[in-house]
């Protein structure tokens, strides 16, 4: 090869030339070198020298993808936390929300100062219930999303104080009244009460603190509800006995009673068989979305909202046996137990003034077919071919469990007020002449 070229290069010198002055132009090398013919003595530095150049490229250019990444911000140290140690027992209000007398809520607020000293202007805590629609009057406007309204506030400073380093306890209580709902997550809102502390110091930094309350109701069971339903034009008539409140953990049970199924004639009896039950607990949710006074004209004016509303299965089943049959009586009993599916997240009753409600229903369907019989023979039965779904509900109330607690008011001591009066002397009542004669028997 190289002998090939040597001859070419002689064979035409002169346009070699011209190229080789053009090449030296550019400053470009006619020809790059050959190694595999006259191999360098220092390959193998060369070698090292080009692999500590790749790293050394390698970790610039990953040094530079790393520096464009934007650095985690540091915030810089508060001049005090805070904490909160919650003493009175779990926020449950008993009975409905007419009778119920509300719960008690106390604890400590402390502040812990890391510096010297800091000096605080304002230092204050509110009890808010925030309301979140899911279903807003304008999609994307936060007012009509969501309402926030103060119902208690504390001021634990009245004037500038100054605080040295270490802990610090500001104790608070507040009777929460019992008309309040509890707190709710449903599909079309959500209900939530919190703690918002902030404490204000000299310098303008704000110190905060949230804690979310989780608020319960709780109804006391009582004597369990009796209801007929009639079944026109037949004369069927279901007795239901139901418990009066249902919990969203474990079951309950159903007593049920179906008499006038049997009729009779002249010389055969018509009567009713019942074929199938099935049962299911509905949830019924509504909620009336306000618009906020930039959205107001959207849906008539100041004062209105849209009203929401969704039903959903909570529970079901289908019994197919397990009743009993007495013709001569003309009576069907059937007993079974119900419950809801916790995996649906069944949500408890409530009522709210701002037109947020839950409530529950619970469903029979039963389908029963007619049978022909003649009276001399009864047991056999023929089918005429008739059949009737009977189909009836009933309110239930969804509850959490009142378990052994009871209600704050029933746990504290009698007032003053509260003592009855002392029972009645009865010195003027007694013989005082008689008195004396005895003093005067004990002197002798």
């Amino acid at each position: 090869m190289p002998g090939r070229l040597l001859q070419a290069l002689r064979a035409a010198p002169s346009s070699l030339s011209t190229k080789v002055e053009s090449s030296q132009a550019l400053h470009l090398p006619l020809f790059p070198p050959v190694y595999s013919v006259h191999p360098p003595t220092n390959s193998k530095s060369k070698s090292q020298e080009s692999l500590v150049m790749d790293a050394f490229k390698r970790h610039s250019l990953s040094g530079r993808h790393h520096s464009d990444k934007k650095s985690p911000k540091v915030e810089p140290q508060k001049a005090a936390k805070m904490d909160m140690v919650v003493e009175s027992p779990p926020l449950v209000f008993y009975n409905s929300s007419q009778s119920s007398t509300g719960a008690l809520f106390s604890g400590q607020l402390k502040v812990n100062v890391t510096e010297p000293h800091v000096t605080f202007e304002k230092f204050e805590m509110r009890l808010l219930a925030t309301v979140t629609t899911k279903k807003p009057v304008a999609q994307h406007c936060q007012d009509c999303a969501t309402k926030v309204t103060e119902i208690h506030k504390w001021e634990f400073l009245k004037a500038p104080a100054s605080l040295r380093h270490g802990m610090h306890e500001y104790p608070f209580s507040h009777l929460l009244p019992g008309h309040l709902p509890a707190t709710t997550h449903s599909t079309l809102a959500t209900l939530d009460y919190s703690l918002s502390a902030i404490a204000t110091t000299s310098t303008g930094d704000k110190i905060t603190y949230n804690r979310n309350l989780d608020i319960k109701r709780a109804i006391m069971p009582g004597s369990d509800k009796h209801s007929i339903r009639i079944f026109p034009p037949t004369n069927l008539t279901a007795a239901v006995t139901l418990p009066p409140v249902i919990h969203p953990i474990g079951d309950f049970p159903i007593e049920m009673r179906l008499s006038g199924i049997v009729t009779n004639k002249n010389d055969s009896q018509t009567r009713w068989k019942l074929r199938k039950l099935n049962w299911r607990i509905e949830e019924t949710q509504k909620f009336i979305s306000p618009a906020c006074s930039k959205h107001a004209q959207k849906i008539g004016g100041d004062g209105k909202g849209v009203l929401h509303e969704d039903v959903r299965v909570i529970g079901n089943e289908e019994v197919k046996h397990g009743w009993k049959t007495d013709f001569q009586e003309g009576n069907i009993d059937v007993e079974f137990q119900a419950a809801c599916n916790m995996a649906l997240k069944p949500i408890c009753d409530m009522e709210s003034p701002n037109g947020m409600e839950v409530k529950h229903n619970f469903v029979i369907e039963m389908v029963v077919a007619e049978e022909w019989a003649p009276l001399k023979k009864l047991s056999q039965a023929t089918p005429t071919g008739a059949a009737r779904v009977l189909r009836t509900q009933f309110h239930l109330i969804l509850t959490e469990r009142a378990g052994l607690g009871i209600s704050w008011d029933e746990e504290q001591p009698p007032m003053y007020e509260d003592v009855p009066a002392s029972p009645p002397t009865y010195v003027d009542d007694y013989d005082l002449s008689r008195l004396d004669d005895e003093a005067g028997s004990l002197n002798l």
